[in-house]
């Protein structure tokens, strides 16, 4: 179960990137942010064995990096001013 999740984020993940790619990176690091926000939720709910490759070390460390990381990204592509090419 926790396999198709890691697809799902993962394929997530690929689509921000291409979205960065194209010129808008705000809103691709906003998806990439909210993919690792999704992982987390997904870790917090499976159990160990459930979880698949989203389980790499213990639950409440796993969820606490990937929503803070998640966080992060969200806060500061929203909050890095524009600049003048």
């Amino acid at each position: 179960m926790g396999g198709a999740f890691y697809l799902v984020v993962l394929a997530v993940v690929a689509v921000a990137i291409g979205v960065v790619t194209t010129g808008s990176w705000r809103l691709g690091v906003r998806w990439f942010g909210g993919a690792l926000l999704f992982a987390a939720l997904v870790r917090a709910v499976l159990p160990a064995k459930d979880a698949g490759m989203l389980a790499v070390r213990r639950r409440w460390w796993d969820c606490f990096l990937l929503a803070g990381t998640g966080a992060a990204l969200i806060f500061l592509a929203g909050s890095i001013p524009d600049q003048p090419l």
